[in-house]
């Protein structure tokens, strides 16, 4: 059974930082890309940020120049490490990673359970 398990959210000022971890544990035989999406209220969930296994990144512009993913392939663990954080960057987040559960499974997506992250003062 795999697992994404994320962690590091929280209310925080506009401005401030935050840093998100996911790690992905269990049967896993592959890990392609990871990444992190977002959804906020009423709106429909987007891509904040994306890693591949050999670490070329994708970033949405809205977050461009603000946030830094990094992975850990060893370890299965991604990062989003948050800065200059935004009221409107208050979302649910999540973690996403491509991954095969075993030796002779398909490539699947596999999500965590979403982390709060609020920016207010």
């Amino acid at each position: 059974q795999v697992q994404l398990v994320e962690s590091g959210g929280g209310l925080v000022l506009p401005g401030g930082s935050l840093r998100l971890s996911c790690a992905a544990s269990g049967s896993i035989f592959g890990v392609n890309t990871m990444g992190w999406y977002r959804q906020a209220p009423g709106k429909q969930r987007e891509l904040v940020a994306a890693i591949t296994s050999g670490g070329i990144t994708n970033y949405a512009d809205s977050v461009k120049g603000r946030f830094r993913i990094s992975r850990d392939n060893a370890i299965n663990t991604v990062w989003l490490q948050m800065d200059s954080l935004k009221p409107e960057d208050s979302a649910v987040y999540y973690c996403t990673a491509d991954l095969k559960a075993s030796i002779a499974g398909r490539w699947a997506s596999y999500w965590g359970q979403g982390t709060q992250v609020t920016v207010s003062s």
